[in-house]
């Protein structure tokens, strides 16, 4: 197949690996430009660009695909790009612009998405994050033929597994790349014999982008739902509290097992949100809205992800203390 392929994070480029490494013939490869990361703020190409440039792969990366949007140019540059391709079908994975009908409409079957969610649940940027933060038994990949919504075509395959309970983004991210990668690969040996089904009309829901500003802990939240946005914020943005004077990042923390008594004269729940009610080798355990939580990974300012034990050798704070959010 002559294929044009659209992704910009990790979990794309594991599908254009995949695609690649089939003997696709791909003809060129669309992604974000290139954005300022890290300490330093340098221009960084993204993990698809990395791998095409390192296949010796035709690299797009255009501002805009919108004829009548900000960068005309841009969108008239790619449309040229692209109908010189004369491509078979363009496969789409987090690529984080909206393709417009003319882009749609180009190649020979149209376009693929790649989609890490069981649709029409969690349509939308953060589909992976929403999931373990939502509490979800299972999601999973769904290939879809797109058309001008935000994921709204009609479903080609589906495959699903299941959300543990240690589950981070990152490690379900992996799982779920892999996944789409060896659909991606399976599928395109079946073009033109699809089955379209359209998307029910019922369980549509958004994930919406992850902000920085959710960052911060919300002691007066549940344990468990704060369990959860720990492991959902996983590698990004963590969770955060003011800790001993310092902005502390909480990487790993489940609830405190019922019944527990804790180690002040009145039982967990009579203490305000936020209290710091005992500190072990193992955790730190912290009154939520409902609950105990036990932070067990943590990190400091500058510092790395550090297990309780390690943390608490230079801790300032104290028993008792409120952290804030």
């Amino acid at each position: 197949m002559r294929v044009i392929f659209a992704g910009t994070p990790e979990f794309a480029r594991s599908a254009l690996a995949a695609l690649h490494a089939a003997g696709h013939d791909m003809v060129g490869v669309f992604t974000q430009p290139d954005r300022p990361a890290g300490r330093g703020m340098k221009l960084q190409a993204s993990a698809v660009k990395q791998f095409a440039i390192s296949q010796a792969l035709e690299v797009q990366q255009p501002r805009s695909l919108r004829l009548d949007g900000k960068y005309p140019e841009d969108a008239a540059s790619a449309q040229e790009f692209i109908a010189q391709a004369q491509a078979d079908v363009m496969v789409v994975a987090a690529y984080g612009l909206l393709l417009p009908q003319w882009v749609l409409a180009a190649p020979r079957y149209g376009c693929l998405n790649i989609h890490a969610s069981l649709l029409p649940r969690w349509r939308g940027a953060a589909p992976i994050h929403r999931a373990i933060e939502a509490g979800d038994g299972h999601t999973g990949v769904t290939l879809m033929q797109m058309d001008a919504g935000l994921d709204t075509g009609d479903m080609l395959f589906e495959e699903s597994l299941p959300i543990t309970d240690q589950e981070t983004t990152a490690t379900l991210h992996d799982k779920l790349a892999d996944m789409g990668a060896r659909m991606i690969v399976q599928s395109l040996t079946q073009i033109g014999q699809f089955k379209p089904v359209k998307q029910p009309t019922e369980g549509i829901t958004y994930a919406h982008k992850i902000e920085k500003a959710e960052a911060a802990i919300d002691w007066s939240q549940p344990a468990d739902v704060l369990a959860r946005r720990v492991r959902a914020f996983d590698p990004f943005p963590g969770t955060t509290t003011q800790m001993g004077g310092e902005l502390v990042k909480v990487w790993q923390a489940h609830t405190l097992a019922s019944g527990h008594k804790g180690v002040f004269p009145n039982p967990p729940g009579s203490h305000s949100p936020g209290t710091l009610l005992a500190v072990s080798e193992s955790c730190l355990q912290v009154q939520c809205g409902q609950g105990v939580l036990c932070l067990t990974q943590l990190q400091k300012p500058g510092g790395k992800r550090l297990p309780a034990a390690d943390f608490l050798r230079s801790f300032k704070g104290a028993v008792g203390d409120v952290l804030q959010s």
